[in-house]
């Protein structure tokens, strides 16, 4: 990637921490470190592999996303306003009565939005679901989903990397948001599910491990290398920090769902306001 369209994907990521922030503090609630954690894999997606135009936001040939760790909506409804699905402004509406803009997204009422999730474990199934349609009526548009690594526990998602093995689905691609953490602390305390490369790879897919999460190069290699792949699904394990960008979120449990107070805004707000114009300096 040169240093030009990397910048430019820096300064997004710079722009949706900044909203990741902004939208949990106007709701007084939310989950802000799953979120912060994958930013920059939403960001490389949107702007340089998803199939997508927000001017036609149900166009039938168009690249399908599924968040299934729906938590991190703030995360997506950030990115997707960037890229103008909807204006910027509305982030502040987040969790609001009335709102588009809900705590999980809703393929209902936000444009952009290809399925509703929340359920740990159910968008997976939806995007394999996807992607097995593609492939029966012979659509060349592809499936993309991101899972967290808590959400990994889940059954349904064994069930569905089994089924996508099983399919040969090589027109689905999963992320997982390994931040090493989910609500009651760490994953391997918690439930522990690793380890996730050889895990996959025994169901049958094609395993990409060990790809810094926040770093656009690593990601674009990531893939570089999954897209080359032409006989199994892929997988993508991110490593990731909970709350990147935000020092004291930053491997954090407590941070998982919950917004910050005023005191702590002001904080994050300062530290990736600064963050973002030291990349625009370097820009300049």
């Amino acid at each position: 990637m040169n240093k030009a369209d990397k910048h430019s994907l820096q300064l997004v990521a710079s722009k949706a921490r900044l909203a990741v922030i902004e939208g949990t503090f106007n709701a007084k609630s939310g989950h802000p470190g799953g979120s912060l954690s994958a930013v920059d894999a939403l960001v490389y997606l949107y702007y340089k592999v998803l199939n997508v135009n927000p001017a036609k936001p149900n166009d039938p040939n168009r690249d399908r996303f599924v968040l299934s760790k729906g938590h991190a909506a703030p995360a997506l409804y950030s990115v997707l306003a960037q890229k103008g699905y909807f204006p910027e402004s509305d982030i502040k509406s987040l969790r609001k009565p009335g709102s588009h803009l809900q705590g999980h997204p809703d393929m209902n009422k936000t444009p952009g939005i290809d399925m509703s999730t929340g359920s740990l474990g159910q968008g997976f199934g939806a995007a394999a679901g996807m992607a097995l349609a593609a492939k029966v009526n012979g659509e060349k548009w592809n499936v993309y989903t991101i899972l967290g690594d808590g959400e990994v526990a889940e059954g349904i998602v064994w069930e569905t990397a089994m089924f996508a093995s099983h399919h040969k689905l090589t027109n689905l691609l999963a992320f997982i948001d390994n931040n090493g953490l989910q609500i009651d602390g760490k994953i391997e305390d918690v439930m522990c599910s690793y380890p996730l490369g050889e895990k996959f790879a025994a169901f049958g897919w094609n395993v990409i491990d060990e790809v810094d999460a926040h770093d656009f190069d690593s990601i674009e290699r990531a893939v570089t290398a999954a897209k080359s792949n032409t006989d199994k699904p892929s997988v993508i394990i991110l490593k990731s920090v909970k709350g990147k960008g935000v020092s004291f979120m930053e491997n954090e449990a407590g941070w998982h769902g919950k917004a910050t107070n005023d005191e702590q805004y002001a904080d994050a707000i300062a530290e990736l306001t600064a963050k973002y114009d030291e990349l625009v300096k370097e820009g300049a």
